[in-house]
Protein backbone atom coordinates (compact mmCIF):
# COMPACT_ATOMS: atom_id res chain seq x y z
CA UNK A 1 0.00 0.00 0.00
CA UNK A 2 0.86 3.46 -0.63
CA UNK A 3 1.56 6.23 2.18
CA UNK A 4 -1.42 7.66 1.87
CA UNK A 5 -3.34 4.14 2.16
CA UNK A 6 -1.01 2.94 5.23
CA UNK A 7 -2.45 6.46 7.20
CA UNK A 8 -6.01 5.75 6.48
CA UNK A 9 -5.07 2.12 7.71
CA UNK A 10 -3.43 3.15 10.58
CA UNK A 11 -5.63 5.97 11.97
CA UNK A 12 -8.68 3.61 11.76
CA UNK A 13 -7.77 2.12 14.68
CA UNK A 14 -4.74 4.12 16.38
CA UNK A 15 -3.40 7.92 17.17
CA UNK A 16 0.06 6.73 17.69
CA UNK A 17 2.93 4.56 16.10
CA UNK A 18 5.87 2.44 17.51
CA UNK A 19 9.43 2.62 15.65
CA UNK A 20 12.52 1.34 16.71
CA UNK A 21 16.40 1.11 15.39
CA UNK A 22 19.16 -1.40 16.23
CA UNK A 23 21.85 -0.42 18.27
CA UNK A 24 25.60 -1.60 17.57
CA UNK A 25 24.99 -4.84 19.77
CA UNK A 26 21.56 -5.52 18.00
CA UNK A 27 19.29 -3.80 21.06
CA UNK A 28 16.18 -2.16 20.02
CA UNK A 29 15.96 1.12 21.01
CA UNK A 30 12.61 2.52 20.11
CA UNK A 31 10.06 5.54 20.24
CA UNK A 32 5.82 5.66 20.63
CA UNK A 33 4.89 8.64 17.98
CA UNK A 34 1.77 10.57 17.29
CA UNK A 35 0.63 9.62 13.90
CA UNK A 36 1.13 13.04 12.66
CA UNK A 37 4.59 12.94 13.47
CA UNK A 38 4.94 9.63 11.76
CA UNK A 39 3.37 11.44 8.33
CA UNK A 40 6.08 13.92 8.77
CA UNK A 41 8.50 11.43 9.71
CA UNK A 42 7.56 9.35 6.24
CA UNK A 43 8.31 12.79 3.93
CA UNK A 44 11.46 14.46 6.37
CA UNK A 45 13.07 11.51 8.44
CA UNK A 46 13.31 12.37 11.98
CA UNK A 47 15.82 13.04 14.43
CA UNK A 48 16.74 10.37 16.83
CA UNK A 49 20.05 10.93 19.20
CA UNK A 50 23.32 9.29 17.42
CA UNK A 51 23.73 8.40 21.64
CA UNK A 52 22.38 4.82 20.81
CA UNK A 53 25.84 4.29 18.75
CA UNK A 54 27.66 5.92 21.71
CA UNK A 55 27.02 3.94 24.51
CA UNK A 56 27.05 0.14 25.38
CA UNK A 57 24.58 -2.12 26.18
CA UNK A 58 23.98 -0.84 29.69
CA UNK A 59 23.79 2.76 28.52
CA UNK A 60 27.62 4.03 29.64
CA UNK A 61 29.00 6.13 27.33
CA UNK A 62 32.13 4.91 25.62
CA UNK A 63 35.08 7.14 25.75
CA UNK A 64 37.12 5.83 23.11
CA UNK A 65 34.51 6.69 20.25
CA UNK A 66 35.28 8.97 17.60
CA UNK A 67 31.51 8.49 15.66
CA UNK A 68 29.87 10.32 18.72
CA UNK A 69 30.33 11.57 22.41
CA UNK A 70 30.98 14.37 24.68
CA UNK A 71 32.96 15.91 22.13
CA UNK A 72 30.45 16.02 19.23
CA UNK A 73 27.80 17.12 21.87
CA UNK A 74 25.66 13.94 20.49
CA UNK A 75 23.26 15.61 18.04
CA UNK A 76 20.48 13.56 16.29
CA UNK A 77 20.92 11.41 13.37
CA UNK A 78 18.14 11.59 10.67
CA UNK A 79 16.52 8.24 11.16
CA UNK A 80 14.07 6.81 8.00
CA UNK A 81 11.28 4.29 8.66
CA UNK A 82 11.00 1.58 6.64
CA UNK A 83 7.75 1.04 5.44
CA UNK A 84 8.23 -2.71 4.36
CA UNK A 85 8.91 -3.33 7.86
CA UNK A 86 4.97 -2.58 8.61
CA UNK A 87 3.17 -4.83 11.26
CA UNK A 88 0.99 -4.47 13.66
CA UNK A 89 2.04 -6.49 17.54
CA UNK A 90 -0.43 -8.57 18.59
CA UNK A 91 0.08 -9.03 22.12
CA UNK A 92 0.19 -5.24 22.28
CA UNK A 93 -3.35 -4.59 20.86
CA UNK A 94 -2.26 -4.47 17.23
CA UNK A 95 0.02 -1.63 17.66
CA UNK A 96 1.60 -0.28 14.41
CA UNK A 97 5.30 -0.77 14.26
CA UNK A 98 7.91 0.11 11.72
CA UNK A 99 11.82 -0.68 11.79
CA UNK A 100 14.05 2.04 10.68
CA UNK A 101 17.60 3.30 10.18
CA UNK A 102 20.08 5.57 9.30
CA UNK A 103 20.71 5.37 5.50
CA UNK A 104 20.60 9.42 4.45
CA UNK A 105 24.20 10.88 3.59
CA UNK A 106 24.26 12.75 6.87
CA UNK A 107 23.54 10.00 9.07
CA UNK A 108 26.21 8.29 11.35
CA UNK A 109 27.65 6.08 9.16
CA UNK A 110 28.16 2.60 11.82
CA UNK A 111 24.06 1.70 11.61
CA UNK A 112 24.27 -1.87 11.69
CA UNK A 113 20.99 -2.24 9.11
CA UNK A 114 22.58 0.11 6.89
CA UNK A 115 25.48 -2.00 6.85
CA UNK A 116 23.46 -5.16 5.84
CA UNK A 117 21.67 -2.78 3.30
CA UNK A 118 25.12 -2.08 1.69
CA UNK A 119 26.56 -5.35 1.21
CA UNK A 120 23.48 -6.85 -0.43
CA UNK A 121 23.63 -4.37 -2.41
CA UNK A 122 26.90 -5.51 -3.86
CA UNK A 123 25.36 -8.81 -4.19
CA UNK A 124 22.56 -7.16 -6.30
CA UNK A 125 24.90 -5.42 -8.55
CA UNK A 126 26.77 -9.34 -8.69
CA UNK A 127 23.87 -11.03 -9.87
CA UNK A 128 22.90 -12.39 -6.73
CA UNK A 129 19.81 -12.53 -4.26
CA UNK A 130 21.27 -13.78 -0.59
CA UNK A 131 18.76 -15.86 1.34
CA UNK A 132 19.23 -15.90 4.81
CA UNK A 133 17.41 -17.60 8.11
CA UNK A 134 19.17 -17.52 11.66
CA UNK A 135 17.62 -19.91 14.58
CA UNK A 136 17.86 -19.44 18.17
CA UNK A 137 18.38 -21.24 21.53
CA UNK A 138 17.48 -19.55 24.61
CA UNK A 139 16.35 -20.37 28.93
CA UNK A 140 13.66 -19.28 30.29
CA UNK A 141 13.50 -18.29 33.76
CA UNK A 142 10.42 -18.08 36.53
CA UNK A 143 10.33 -14.01 36.75
CA UNK A 144 11.37 -13.13 40.20
CA UNK A 145 8.62 -11.64 42.77
CA UNK A 146 10.87 -9.91 44.62
CA UNK A 147 9.51 -6.36 44.30
CA UNK A 148 11.22 -4.19 41.89
CA UNK A 149 13.07 -6.92 40.27
CA UNK A 150 12.23 -9.00 36.97
CA UNK A 151 15.08 -11.15 37.28
CA UNK A 152 17.16 -12.85 40.91
CA UNK A 153 20.49 -13.48 39.13
CA UNK A 154 21.56 -15.07 42.36
CA UNK A 155 18.51 -17.73 42.70
CA UNK A 156 17.39 -18.11 38.71
CA UNK A 157 15.06 -20.79 38.56
CA UNK A 158 14.32 -22.56 34.91
CA UNK A 159 10.49 -22.86 33.78
CA UNK A 160 11.05 -26.54 33.70
CA UNK A 161 14.00 -28.93 35.00
CA UNK A 162 16.04 -31.76 33.51
CA UNK A 163 18.16 -32.26 30.25
CA UNK A 164 15.33 -33.20 27.77
CA UNK A 165 15.82 -32.13 24.14
CA UNK A 166 12.81 -31.94 21.56
CA UNK A 167 10.72 -33.16 24.76
CA UNK A 168 6.82 -33.72 24.01
CA UNK A 169 6.23 -33.45 27.77
CA UNK A 170 8.36 -29.59 28.93
CA UNK A 171 6.52 -27.73 26.73
CA UNK A 172 3.24 -28.61 28.78
CA UNK A 173 4.50 -26.88 31.89
CA UNK A 174 4.24 -23.14 30.11
CA UNK A 175 1.82 -24.27 27.23
CA UNK A 176 0.02 -21.10 27.04
CA UNK A 177 3.53 -19.21 26.75
CA UNK A 178 5.10 -21.67 24.42
CA UNK A 179 1.77 -21.72 21.98
CA UNK A 180 1.60 -18.04 22.18
CA UNK A 181 5.22 -17.93 21.15
CA UNK A 182 4.48 -19.67 17.72
CA UNK A 183 1.39 -17.94 17.26
CA UNK A 184 1.91 -14.24 18.25
CA UNK A 185 5.14 -14.80 16.14
CA UNK A 186 3.37 -15.84 13.24
CA UNK A 187 0.99 -12.74 13.02
CA UNK A 188 3.64 -10.75 13.84
CA UNK A 189 5.47 -11.72 10.12
CA UNK A 190 8.14 -13.97 11.91
CA UNK A 191 7.10 -17.40 10.90
CA UNK A 192 9.10 -20.43 12.43
CA UNK A 193 10.13 -23.59 10.64
CA UNK A 194 9.88 -25.00 14.14
CA UNK A 195 9.76 -24.46 18.13
CA UNK A 196 10.77 -27.34 20.72
CA UNK A 197 12.60 -27.87 23.93
CA UNK A 198 16.62 -27.79 23.91
CA UNK A 199 18.62 -29.89 26.03
CA UNK A 200 19.10 -28.23 29.31
CA UNK A 201 16.48 -27.11 31.83
CA UNK A 202 14.19 -24.33 30.24
CA UNK A 203 15.44 -23.95 27.17
CA UNK A 204 13.92 -23.95 23.87
CA UNK A 205 14.95 -23.51 20.37
CA UNK A 206 13.66 -21.44 17.89
CA UNK A 207 14.53 -21.87 13.54
CA UNK A 208 12.89 -18.91 11.63
CA UNK A 209 11.54 -19.42 8.20
CA UNK A 210 14.33 -18.20 5.26
CA UNK A 211 13.61 -15.04 3.52
CA UNK A 212 15.83 -12.44 1.66
CA UNK A 213 18.91 -11.11 3.34
CA UNK A 214 17.31 -7.68 5.09
CA UNK A 215 13.82 -9.59 6.03
CA UNK A 216 15.32 -12.46 7.31
CA UNK A 217 17.63 -9.84 9.84
CA UNK A 218 14.85 -7.96 10.59
CA UNK A 219 13.05 -11.12 11.57
CA UNK A 220 15.92 -12.02 13.56
CA UNK A 221 16.28 -8.76 15.30
CA UNK A 222 12.96 -8.45 16.30
CA UNK A 223 12.36 -12.25 17.10
CA UNK A 224 14.73 -12.01 20.05
CA UNK A 225 13.02 -8.65 21.28
CA UNK A 226 9.04 -10.16 20.54
CA UNK A 227 10.03 -13.17 22.86
CA UNK A 228 11.16 -11.22 25.94
CA UNK A 229 8.03 -8.73 25.70
CA UNK A 230 5.55 -12.37 24.76
CA UNK A 231 7.87 -13.87 27.98
CA UNK A 232 7.12 -10.56 30.19
CA UNK A 233 3.72 -11.37 29.85
CA UNK A 234 3.61 -14.83 30.95
CA UNK A 235 6.09 -14.13 33.80
CA UNK A 236 8.78 -15.17 32.55
CA UNK A 237 12.11 -14.15 32.28
CA UNK A 238 14.47 -14.80 28.83
CA UNK A 239 18.25 -14.83 28.19
CA UNK A 240 19.77 -15.25 24.92
CA UNK A 241 23.69 -15.13 26.69
CA UNK A 242 25.91 -17.45 24.74
CA UNK A 243 26.63 -19.17 28.40
CA UNK A 244 25.04 -18.43 31.55
CA UNK A 245 26.28 -21.48 33.21
CA UNK A 246 29.02 -23.64 32.64
CA UNK A 247 27.76 -26.37 33.07
CA UNK A 248 24.61 -25.94 30.58
CA UNK A 249 24.83 -25.76 26.61
CA UNK A 250 25.23 -22.87 25.11
CA UNK A 251 23.21 -21.51 23.34
CA UNK A 252 23.32 -20.73 19.74
CA UNK A 253 22.12 -18.39 16.98
CA UNK A 254 23.50 -20.37 13.29
CA UNK A 255 22.86 -18.16 10.44
CA UNK A 256 21.70 -20.49 7.23
CA UNK A 257 22.62 -18.71 3.59
CA UNK A 258 22.65 -19.25 -0.24
CA UNK A 259 22.73 -17.29 -3.11
CA UNK A 260 20.33 -17.27 -5.84
CA UNK A 261 20.60 -15.53 -9.15
CA UNK A 262 18.49 -12.74 -9.36
CA UNK A 263 17.50 -13.31 -12.97
CA UNK A 264 16.80 -17.16 -12.89
CA UNK A 265 15.76 -17.30 -8.95
CA UNK A 266 18.34 -20.13 -8.99
CA UNK A 267 19.90 -21.59 -6.12
CA UNK A 268 23.57 -21.31 -7.17
CA UNK A 269 24.58 -23.54 -4.16
CA UNK A 270 22.81 -26.91 -5.62
CA UNK A 271 23.80 -28.87 -7.82
CA UNK A 272 22.33 -32.32 -8.91
CA UNK A 273 24.91 -34.56 -7.96
CA UNK A 274 25.84 -33.21 -5.09
CA UNK A 275 29.35 -31.77 -5.65
CA UNK A 276 30.07 -28.73 -4.35
CA UNK A 277 28.89 -25.41 -7.18
CA UNK A 278 32.19 -22.96 -7.95
CA UNK A 279 29.88 -20.21 -6.60
CA UNK A 280 29.55 -22.50 -3.53
CA UNK A 281 33.21 -23.15 -3.26
CA UNK A 282 34.32 -20.05 -3.54
CA UNK A 283 31.71 -18.62 -1.16
CA UNK A 284 32.78 -21.09 1.41
CA UNK A 285 36.61 -20.31 0.89
CA UNK A 286 36.01 -16.26 1.74
CA UNK A 287 34.06 -16.95 4.72
CA UNK A 288 36.59 -19.48 6.18
CA UNK A 289 39.40 -17.06 4.98
CA UNK A 290 37.67 -14.07 6.58
CA UNK A 291 36.39 -16.59 9.54
CA UNK A 292 39.46 -15.26 12.02
CA UNK A 293 39.12 -11.12 11.11
CA UNK A 294 35.29 -10.98 11.82
CA UNK A 295 35.39 -12.96 14.83
CA UNK A 296 33.65 -10.50 16.96
CA UNK A 297 31.04 -9.94 14.79
CA UNK A 298 29.86 -13.60 15.25
CA UNK A 299 30.74 -13.33 18.68
CA UNK A 300 30.39 -9.67 20.50
CA UNK A 301 30.85 -10.06 24.27
CA UNK A 302 33.07 -11.47 26.40
CA UNK A 303 30.56 -14.02 26.94
CA UNK A 304 30.60 -15.49 23.73
CA UNK A 305 33.87 -17.58 24.19
CA UNK A 306 32.56 -19.16 26.93
CA UNK A 307 30.60 -21.33 24.47
CA UNK A 308 32.99 -21.58 21.64
CA UNK A 309 35.00 -24.33 23.96
CA UNK A 310 35.91 -28.42 22.57
CA UNK A 311 33.02 -30.44 22.73
CA UNK A 312 30.19 -28.52 23.12
CA UNK A 313 28.46 -28.05 19.76
CA UNK A 314 30.09 -24.88 19.19
CA UNK A 315 33.08 -24.56 17.05
CA UNK A 316 36.46 -23.66 17.60
CA UNK A 317 38.19 -23.60 14.14
CA UNK A 318 37.56 -22.19 10.88
CA UNK A 319 36.58 -25.47 9.29
CA UNK A 320 34.14 -26.64 6.76
CA UNK A 321 32.10 -30.30 6.63
CA UNK A 322 29.26 -31.90 5.21
CA UNK A 323 26.56 -32.59 7.82
CA UNK A 324 29.44 -31.88 10.02
CA UNK A 325 28.36 -30.43 13.52
CA UNK A 326 31.91 -29.97 14.86
CA UNK A 327 32.80 -27.39 12.28
CA UNK A 328 32.50 -23.58 11.67
CA UNK A 329 30.58 -24.62 8.47
CA UNK A 330 28.26 -27.07 7.76
CA UNK A 331 27.47 -27.68 4.51
CA UNK A 332 23.78 -28.92 3.64
CA UNK A 333 23.35 -30.64 0.04
CA UNK A 334 19.61 -30.18 -0.10
CA UNK A 335 17.15 -29.67 -2.39
CA UNK A 336 17.37 -26.87 -4.92
CA UNK A 337 15.08 -25.18 -2.32
CA UNK A 338 16.95 -26.49 0.46
CA UNK A 339 20.94 -26.50 -0.24
CA UNK A 340 22.92 -24.06 1.73
CA UNK A 341 25.63 -23.59 4.30
CA UNK A 342 25.07 -23.20 7.82
CA UNK A 343 27.43 -20.87 9.96
CA UNK A 344 27.74 -21.94 13.22
CA UNK A 345 29.68 -19.38 14.97
CA UNK A 346 27.06 -17.40 16.28
CA UNK A 347 25.50 -17.49 19.64
CA UNK A 348 22.39 -16.05 20.26
CA UNK A 349 24.03 -13.27 21.44
CA UNK A 350 25.02 -11.86 18.51
CA UNK A 351 23.78 -8.35 16.85
CA UNK A 352 22.31 -10.63 13.59
CA UNK A 353 22.74 -7.38 11.28
CA UNK A 354 26.52 -7.25 11.63
CA UNK A 355 26.73 -11.90 11.59
CA UNK A 356 24.61 -11.72 8.55
CA UNK A 357 26.50 -8.40 6.88
CA UNK A 358 29.64 -10.38 8.09
CA UNK A 359 29.02 -14.02 6.47
CA UNK A 360 27.77 -12.08 2.99
CA UNK A 361 30.48 -9.65 2.56
CA UNK A 362 33.38 -12.61 3.50
CA UNK A 363 31.36 -14.74 0.91
CA UNK A 364 31.08 -11.91 -1.82
CA UNK A 365 34.83 -11.56 -1.30
CA UNK A 366 35.56 -15.30 -1.70
CA UNK A 367 33.71 -14.87 -5.72
CA UNK A 368 35.16 -11.84 -6.26
CA UNK A 369 38.45 -13.24 -5.81
CA UNK A 370 37.83 -16.47 -7.11
CA UNK A 371 38.80 -18.40 -4.42
CA UNK A 372 39.02 -22.01 -3.82
CA UNK A 373 38.91 -23.45 -1.08
CA UNK A 374 42.66 -24.98 1.03
CA UNK A 375 40.91 -25.69 3.66
CA UNK A 376 40.38 -29.78 3.30
CA UNK A 377 37.06 -30.69 4.78
CA UNK A 378 36.62 -32.47 7.64
CA UNK A 379 35.48 -35.96 7.86
CA UNK A 380 34.89 -36.78 11.88
CA UNK A 381 35.71 -34.74 15.26
CA UNK A 382 36.50 -31.13 14.61
CA UNK A 383 37.66 -31.05 18.10
CA UNK A 384 40.90 -32.94 17.64
CA UNK A 385 42.25 -32.23 14.21
CA UNK A 386 45.14 -30.10 15.30
CA UNK A 387 46.07 -29.21 11.65
CA UNK A 388 42.75 -26.71 11.91
CA UNK A 389 43.36 -23.01 12.35
CA UNK A 390 42.19 -22.21 15.78
CA UNK A 391 40.16 -19.01 16.42
CA UNK A 392 41.09 -16.83 19.38
CA UNK A 393 39.81 -17.82 22.16
CA UNK A 394 38.50 -14.52 23.86
CA UNK A 395 37.24 -10.88 22.77
CA UNK A 396 40.15 -9.30 23.49
CA UNK A 397 42.43 -11.11 21.01
CA UNK A 398 39.85 -11.41 18.61
CA UNK A 399 39.12 -7.64 18.23
CA UNK A 400 43.33 -6.79 18.43
CA UNK A 401 42.86 -9.46 14.94
CA UNK A 402 39.79 -7.42 13.56
CA UNK A 403 42.05 -4.35 14.36
CA UNK A 404 44.55 -5.23 12.17
CA UNK A 405 42.74 -6.76 9.44
CA UNK A 406 43.12 -5.50 5.70
CA UNK A 407 40.64 -7.77 5.21
CA UNK A 408 38.07 -6.36 7.42
CA UNK A 409 38.61 -2.40 6.25
CA UNK A 410 37.92 -4.05 2.14
CA UNK A 411 34.81 -5.53 2.75
CA UNK A 412 33.36 -3.35 5.95
CA UNK A 413 35.13 -0.12 4.97
CA UNK A 414 37.15 1.63 7.54
CA UNK A 415 34.79 4.01 9.58
CA UNK A 416 32.66 0.70 10.29
CA UNK A 417 35.87 -1.20 11.33
CA UNK A 418 37.16 1.62 13.22
CA UNK A 419 33.95 2.34 15.28
CA UNK A 420 32.83 -1.52 16.08
CA UNK A 421 36.75 -2.41 17.07
CA UNK A 422 36.74 0.52 19.71
CA UNK A 423 33.21 -1.05 20.80
CA UNK A 424 34.39 -4.18 21.77
CA UNK A 425 37.66 -3.31 23.08
CA UNK A 426 35.50 -0.81 25.50
CA UNK A 427 33.82 -4.00 26.51
CA UNK A 428 36.74 -6.40 26.99
CA UNK A 429 37.86 -2.95 29.39
CA UNK A 430 34.79 -2.75 31.09
CA UNK A 431 35.20 -6.28 31.88
CA UNK A 432 38.58 -6.37 33.04
CA UNK A 433 37.86 -3.69 35.70
CA UNK A 434 35.05 -6.29 37.54
CA UNK A 435 35.73 -8.92 40.43
CA UNK A 436 34.01 -11.83 39.20
CA UNK A 437 32.37 -14.34 41.70
CA UNK A 438 34.99 -17.21 40.38
CA UNK A 439 37.44 -15.13 41.63
CA UNK A 440 36.19 -14.26 45.19
CA UNK A 441 35.18 -18.12 45.21
CA UNK A 442 38.74 -18.93 44.06
CA UNK A 443 40.39 -16.91 46.07
CA UNK A 444 38.47 -15.11 49.20
CA UNK A 445 39.49 -17.13 52.00
CA UNK A 446 41.98 -19.83 50.74
CA UNK A 447 45.05 -17.81 49.38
Amino acid sequence: MNKQELLENISKTHNKVKFAVADIDGILRGKVIHIAKFESMLENGAGFCDVIFGWDAADKCYENSEVTGWHSGYPDAQAKIDLSTFRRIPWENQHPFFLADFDTEDSIGVCPRTLLKNVIQEANELGFDPVFSQEFEWFNFEKSSEEGKTVDLNNLKPISSGMFGYSMLRPTIKQKYFNQLFDDLAAFDIELEGLHTETGPGVYEAAIKYDDALAAADKAVLFKNSVKEIAYQNDIVVSFMAKWNSDLPGCSGHIHQSLWSTNERRNLFYSEDESMTSTMEAYLAGVLTCLPHLLPMYAPTVNSYKRLQKGTWAPTSSSWGKENRTTAVRVIDGSEKSARLELRIPGSDVNPYLAMAATLASGLYGIKNKMKLDTPETNGNAYTNASLTKLPSNLKDATAKMKESEIAIAILGEKFVDHFVKTREWEWNEFEQVVTNWEMNRYFEII
